[in-house]
């Protein structure tokens, strides 16, 4: 998987986190943006990218989905590491 290229924004507090632990699982964002949608969250790859990135919100719907696809509590998503 690439790295990042672009600096992380200050949008939300989960984008880190979400990209560590999807990463930490071998999932690549085709395949967790597929299971977002089987869990009733459309999202498109670039506005997946951004949540990721910081550099847009993130609903609670989407929070929810991630910690649920991850298999952790959503405040593990919140945790500064």
């Amino acid at each position: 998987m690439k790295p990042r290229s672009k600096e992380y924004g200050t949008a939300n507090l989960i984008g880190k986190n979400a990209e560590r632990l999807r990463k930490e699982r071998n999932l690549s964002q085709k395949d967790f943006i597929a299971r977002l949608q089987v869990f009733g969250v459309d999202i498109n790859p670039t506005s997946y990218s951004k949540l990721e990135g910081q550099l847009r919100s993130a609903s609670d719907r989407e929070v929810f989905a991630i910690a649920q696809i991850l298999q952790v509590p959503m405040e593990e998503l919140y945790r500064s590491h």
